[in-house]
């Protein structure tokens, strides 16, 4: 399970896993931005461990500070990013009956991955 996972923006390391839940640690690299996406199976809470969040959840843009978070309903689009010098870390905490990681639709990618 502690398995680091890396991908264009940083990396994620599954914490634990429950029937219905899933937790990671998702560390962001300075500038780094995830896909503008949305899950039809899962929601998700955000906890800020580290860094400066900015997170998009639908047309609105906030940006949470260590120790705040934020909750993204699924079928929402959000996007979480670093648009500064210093590390971010995320504690992802995923709610649903169905918990892959290909339950992912993908509206925009600064790394040119699939759109689906």
């Amino acid at each position: 399970m502690n398995t680091i996972v890396n991908k264009p923006w940083g990396n994620y390391q599954v914490l634990d896993q429950g029937k219905n839940y899933l937790t990671k640690k998702i560390y962001v690299k300075p500038n780094g931005k995830l896909s503008l996406q949305s899950h039809q199976y899962r929601s998700e809470h955000w906890i800020v461990a580290e860094g400066i969040a900015e997170v998009t959840i639908n047309e609105e843009i906030v940006n949470l500070e260590p120790n705040q978070s934020i909750f993204i309903p699924k079928k929402t689009k959000h996007r979480l990013a670093n648009n500064h010098q210093s590390n971010l870390i995320i504690i992802e905490v995923w709610y649903g009956k169905i918990l892959k990681e290909d339950d992912i639709i993908r509206y925009d990618d600064i790394y040119k991955r699939d759109l689906t």
